[in-house]
């Protein structure tokens, strides 16, 4: 069977992951995965595109959500780390994500301080709003926090280990699974929609339409389509060389356009995941590349 072998939450939109052994998947998504954003003095949303140093914040958030950390993973060390005491009172202000309108609640100078030092530019945090309404698209709608668009982000290793053997024949290295910041990874033989087994069949994801995971339920959404957050190595907080994303582009196009690598999905259904879960795939479909 497949089985969830890797959970992570993104609690600030563009930082490090956090490693999970269990937690509350949300109708938005990993409990906390993207509820914090890091914004310029305009608003205007900030991702490791253009602001790769924010792959060295490590944020951690407690249980309640009601304290936000956030620690330097810098080599070297230096910054230290801010404690913030999250609120959902503050006045709310416009926030700018991929273009679309969406408010925020600021989260303070001390935050904003902390990371405009850390970044090198003016910055603020700011926290999703309760009231927080937003639809995502795809072939299954959603909902989700300051994502770039759908809740949940599945991968396999099957996919990993194929790329692997492509940069290699490049002469390439293995690249981490945090290039592509998935929220639940996946390994193991989901049984096919004949019977197969899929147990070193990469991509198979994405012929996932609907599937349960632990307590939850969740539906295909689309391709995840890759962009430069995937040159950056999350451990230097640099941008690297031209990989993923030329190879990618020899054997993973999708027909509208993009290199993709692994899939969205939607939550159907709330509830409790645990790495060691099985993946029961409930509807499959076909591949779109």
């Amino acid at each position: 069977m497949a089985t969830v072998v890797d959970l992570f939450t993104y609690p600030v939109k563009g930082c490090a992951g956090t490693p999970v052994d269990s937690t509350y998947l949300t109708p938005a998504g990993l409990a906390h995965d993207r509820s914090f954003m890091v914004v310029s003095l305009d608003g205007v949303y900030r991702t490791q595109r253009r602001d790769p140093r924010l792959a060295l914040v490590r944020p951690t958030v407690s249980a309640d959500g009601g304290r936000l950390t956030l620690a330097s993973a810098e080599p070297g060390g230096g910054h230290g780390m801010v404690h913030v005491a999250v609120t959902t009172s503050a006045p709310r202000r416009d926030v700018d994500l991929f273009g679309a309108t969406y408010q925020g609640i600021d989260q303070g100078d001390e935050a904003a301080g902390w990371l405009s030092d850390f970044l090198g530019t003016p910055s603020r945090l700011v926290r999703v709003p309760p009231e927080h309404d937003r639809k995502t698209d795809g072939v299954t709608p959603g909902t989700s926090g300051y994502a770039d668009s759908s809740a949940v982000h599945l991968l396999s290793r099957a996919s990993l280990a194929h790329l692997h053997t492509r940069l290699a024949e490049r002469g390439a290295p293995p690249l981490a699974m945090d290039r592509f910041r998935p929220n639940i990874v996946i390994d193991g033989h989901p049984e096919g929609p004949h019977g197969e087994d899929w147990s070193a069949v990469p991509h198979a994801e994405d012929r996932i339409r609907r599937m349960t995971i632990g307590a939850a339920d969740m539906g295909y959404s689309k391709l995840a389509v890759r962009c430069a957050v995937t040159l950056v190595d999350q451990e230097a907080g640099a941008r690297g060389g031209p990989e993923p994303l030329r190879t990618l582009a020899d054997y993973r196009r999708a027909p509208g356009g993009g290199v993709v690598f692994g899939a969205k999905f939607s939550v159907v259904r709330a509830g409790k995941l645990s790495v060691g879960d099985e993946v029961v795939v409930r509807e499959w479909g076909d591949a779109e590349v």
